[in-house]
């Protein structure tokens, strides 16, 4: 008989499905960038590559729900905004004005959202 109380499970809510979908589109969208803003074979490979790799580095080390640097919500803050504003311009500069600013406005509420989730927590 186990008399231990179980731990709760974390809740997956709408924002959350949303922002996880943000941030692969993100990441996609900084490869799709290098590749096609630039000419092939170099810088296009090493920025289609290294662009979503150092998005991916940052987004693990200081977003990511098991992030290996713990801290607070405005460098969190910050280290989303780089992100997310980096894959808005990037489809501004593709050519994609509409793409960018749905894409700016969609990561902007979902951040306000998010963000006033984990001050209150």
């Amino acid at each position: 008989m186990n008399d231990a109380t179980p731990a709760p499970e974390p809740k997956v809510g709408l924002n959350d499905l949303v922002r996880f979908l943000l941030e692969i589109f993100a990441i996609v969208t900084l490869g799709i960038f290098g590749f096609t803003a630039f000419d092939l074979p170099w810088p296009g490979i090493l920025l289609g590559i290294g662009l979503p790799a150092l998005a991916i580095l940052l987004w693990g080390l200081f977003r990511s729900p098991k992030a290996v640097f713990h801290v607070d919500a405005f460098v969190k803050a910050l280290v989303e905004i780089a992100v997310f504003s980096t894959a808005a311009i990037a489809w501004w500069l593709m050519g994609q004005p509409v793409v960018a600013v749905v894409f700016a406005v969609v990561a902007a509420v979902s951040g306000i959202i998010n963000g006033r989730r984990e001050l209150s927590s």
